[in-house]
């Protein structure tokens, strides 16, 4: 059984939308997290390290962080179609996004909001996010999904953040033209419905 702990209105709905997709069967374990307006609190129960979420458990292992568990799960259900697998042309570019959006383009967005995007260290280190705007848009303008004709686990991690707020991702048409192919999926309104935010 795959459990998935969530908080509504978090990183985690984005799992609930992945899973959706894959058709694969599993439960939600309802967790509180601390909010940014500071109300919530961490939850004793919820078996992620940082009492953050997601946090995924199957066959009594523990999964956490979007990126991870999405590969884990795209590798764990194949015939989704959701994850080129290993050996396929399309891999390298599916693990590379996975991973790009993880250790860039989410600490990019994230700085640029707490305003310290243009520190040095920052840009060193990341980079911009004009660099990072740039990047969405070329593969975008290839697309229609981030791999191109494929949707994919990566498309779930960069949709999820432009739905969440739209600034996060790139002031273009072809972004909000990405979006809205993204968010007319039937797993998407399932996974909403089941949120519980």
């Amino acid at each position: 059984m795959i459990t998935l702990h969530h908080a509504p209105r978090s990183r985690s709905s984005r799992i609930i939308w992945l899973l959706e997709e894959l058709g694969a069967p599993y439960e939600i374990k309802m967790t509180n997290i601390p909010r940014m307006d500071g109300s919530g609190a961490s939850d004793p129960t919820n078996p992620h390290p940082d009492k953050k979420v997601p946090a995924l458990v199957h066959d009594g292992q523990l999964i956490t962080e979007s990126a991870a568990i999405i590969l884990y799960l795209t590798d764990l259900l194949p015939e989704a179609g959701l994850g080129p697998k290993t050996g396929q042309p399309l891999r390298r570019s599916y693990l590379t996004w996975l991973a790009y959006y993880a250790g860039v383009i989410e600490p990019v967005v994230t700085m640029e909001f707490a305003d310290l995007g243009a520190h040095p260290a920052v840009q060193r280190t990341f980079g911009s996010r004009a660099a990072v705007d740039k990047r969405i848009l070329g593969a975008l303008k290839a697309g229609p999904y981030v791999l191109g004709e494929q949707f994919s686990g990566a498309d779930i991690l960069i949709a999820s953040m432009g739905q969440w707020a739209r600034k996060m991702l790139p002031e273009d048409a072809i972004v909000d033209e990405y979006l809205s192919r993204c968010a007319a999926r039937p797993a998407l309104g399932c996974a909403l419905a089941k949120d519980g935010g």
